[in-house]
């Protein structure tokens, strides 16, 4: 992967912390091999997107499948706690924040544009959750003709046996899959 790009995907307060109503549960295991990889990019000077999904407090940019969960346990709303990324993975200057209002990074956002503008080659993706937000996002990156390298240990969901079942189907469409480690290696 010649001129890669990080991913951080929905690492906020509201999918992650302890007794959020939409907590993740691998969420705060994926922490120590997203901070792994992210320190990596950093010292490389490599760019790092940080992906977060945030909605109005009205809800009127909420997908048709979550509205009625959102009307009663509003989720990810601008302006709160909720939105913010875990502090353990907050941008750093010079990083970019890509709010998003749908499952995958590209949908009604400028992610395709400014990878394009940075001469972005390939994707290396990490977060939650592995059958929604990741999936849907590494699909579209496919689409999109960007190579996707999967961080298996830097990307979760609610169960191991989901996480595995989602890493599989990933794989067989063309998506590589790698831990944490074995990444960065490869990078140098």
């Amino acid at each position: 992967m010649e001129h890669p790009a990080l991913l951080i995907i929905d690492m906020q307060n509201d999918f992650i912390r302890e007794g959020a109503m939409l907590r993740v549960v691998q969420g705060r295991t994926v922490i120590p091999k997203i901070q792994s990889v992210l320190r990596h990019f950093r010292a490389k000077k490599l760019p790092v997107f940080h992906v977060l999904r945030v909605h109005r407090s009205d809800g009127a940019d909420v997908e048709i499948t979550r509205k009625e969960l959102f009307s009663t346990h509003p989720f990810a709303v601008e302006g709160t706690p909720g939105t913010k990324e875990v502090d353990e993975l907050a941008p750093v200057p010079g990083e970019y924040v890509i709010r998003k209002t749908r499952m995958s990074a590209f949908i009604g956002t400028e992610l395709d544009l400014v990878l394009r503008t940075l001469g972005v080659t390939g994707l290396v993706v990490t977060g939650v959750q592995t059958p929604n937000c990741i999936r849907t996002t590494v699909f579209d990156a496919i689409a999109y003709n960007y190579p996707v390298i999967l961080v298996d240990d830097a990307t979760g969901a609610q169960t191991e046996e989901i996480h595995r079942s989602n890493v599989r189907d990933m794989a067989n469409i063309g998506v590589r899959i790698m831990n944490a480690d074995a990444l960065i290696k490869m990078l140098g």
